[in-house]
């Protein structure tokens, strides 16, 4: 179920009343029901694949905490969600490439990828490595470990949850608490302000420019590489800020998973603020295992290496997503060696880190490394006798954007930037209960009333 979609206005506020009104000992059943039936509005059949994995992982924690063959029960959890996940993601992608070496035709397997695997199966491994390592007890009661895993708010794109911050939660007597229902709204507000009206209004220029990039002008081009990377944010930060809305109307607090990365100073900085719940994960999971920041430069190249390049692979079955992974990691390396180029002045700083997140994107976007070569150069083409446009010309019956909406697109994204570099991450230190709280409210909504695109765009981190 998509959060910009109608169905979702019903099944809120449905399930949040019925969480209030039910008793304590029978909530969890019912947002172990609705978060099955807000899965099952893609592929029904896909959640017995979530209930193999949350069974397997149950029983091997259990087996883990009697101290006996620890690391076989270990190992099988993993092989387990892993398997299934190269299984379903990385099957075509391996057999399109062995094709391609060999020269042989080996058939791949037509199969949808299930809504938001790799989420899903990083949440469960985060789950069994913490009892593993003895810093949270194997939950006994499966239903409440089901609901870990199946948590409606954050069940298709994270933020990928730890065990040590849900598992107590779901166990907590929660009360109404009008704060909370103020400040879960808040963020799902704002939520819907960067998808509905900053992010897919982006996509309408950035698709027209990258399906015929040569159509355009250079700088064309680079408004469009601009406008990707702040469309992808808001798409997926916007996601983030819904689901934790959602999840804090009824008590629970989700992490933050971002945390104004354009403001970043390099690149390490960026990675400590983008998708934080995915970062971290490979932080505690990978890196530091690796040897972290203990060991000598070499073995510290080749941790980052490591996380970048199985980042890539979390994000996406490509070389474009390999090559968009490990392009961070050359810049990271440098700033390791080399940690002189950093830029003194910190504007210019984080102007270069933009400017390089920006253009790696251009990888993260499409599945074609030639494409995106292709768009960056043709982005330096100063020589280009292409007439510059600020509005996009409707193609093939697709929406165009004109100069008022481009105007107003600029404007909602000076204030988006202006509004949350004065405030925290979850919103809490903006103006409360004054004037400035309710003109903040009326504005949001009213953005969203007239200038949103309500044509129920998926959100772009769905298909990872």
């Amino acid at each position: 179920m998509l959060f910009n979609s109608f169905e979702f206005l019903i099944f809120f506020p449905v399930v949040t009343v019925l969480f209030f009104l039910l008793p304590h000992s029978l909530r969890w059943l019912l947002l172990l029901l609705a978060s099955c039936i807000f899965y099952c509005y893609y592929i029904p059949v896909y959640l017995l694949l979530l209930i193999f994995i949350i069974i397997v992982d149950y029983f091997a924690a259990l087996k883990m905490e009697k101290l006996r063959h620890r690391k076989i029960w270990l190992a099988l959890s993993i092989t387990a969600n892993i398997g299934i996940l190269l299984f379903f993601k990385y099957a075509s992608f391996f057999i399109a490439n062995i094709n391609a070496v060999s020269g042989e035709h080996f058939s791949g397997w037509n199969i949808i990828l299930p809504i938001g695997l790799s989420f899903h199966t990083f949440q469960a491994l985060s789950y069994t490595i913490e009892v593993y390592r003895g810093n949270v007890k194997a939950e006994k009661h499966i239903g409440i470990y089901a609901l870990y895993v199946l948590f409606y708010p954050q069940l298709v794109a994270g933020p990928i949850e730890r065990p040590q911050n849900i598992l107590p939660q779901l166990w907590e007597r929660k009360k109404f608490s009008a704060e909370n229902m103020v400040d879960g709204l808040r963020l799902m507000l704002w939520g819907f302000f960067k998808k509905l009206v900053i992010a897919d209004r982006a996509a309408i220029y950035v698709d027209i420019v990258y399906k015929n990039p040569f159509e355009y002008h250079w700088l064309n081009v680079m408004i469009a590489i601009f406008l990707f990377s702040i469309q992808l944010y808001c798409d997926f930060s916007g996601y983030s800020d819904i689901a934790r809305g959602a999840a804090k109307v009824m008590g629970y607090d989700l992490m933050i998973n971002f945390n104004r990365p354009f403001s970043a100073n390099n690149l390490r900085e960026f990675w400590s603020r983008w998708h934080i719940s995915l970062s971290t994960w490979f932080r505690d999971y990978v890196y530091i295992p690796m040897g972290g920041n203990r060991v000598t430069k070499p073995k510290r190249v080749l941790a980052l290496l490591t996380i970048f390049l199985l980042s890539g692979l979390w994000h996406g079955a490509g070389w474009n997503f390999i090559l968009w992974g490990l392009l961070h990691a050359l810049f990271i390396v440098i700033l390791l060696y080399l940690p002189s180029v950093e830029i003194r002045f910190k504007a210019l700083s984080i102007l270069f880190t933009n400017f390089i997140v920006a253009y790696t994107f251009v990888f993260f976007r499409n599945s074609s490394v030639n494409h995106a070569k292709e768009i960056i150069l043709h982005s330096f083409d100063f020589s280009a006798g292409i007439p510059f446009v600020f509005e996009m010309q409707s193609h093939h019956g697709q929406p165009g954007i004109g100069n008022i909406s481009m105007l107003m697109l600029l404007s909602f994204i000076i204030f988006l930037f202006y509004y949350e570099y004065k405030t925290t991450p979850d919103l809490q230190n903006s103006y409360r209960r004054t004037i400035w709280d309710v003109c903040w409210f009326v504005f949001v909504l009213l953005s969203i009333i007239f200038m949103g695109v309500f044509t129920k765009q998926s959100f772009i981190y769905f298909q990872f």
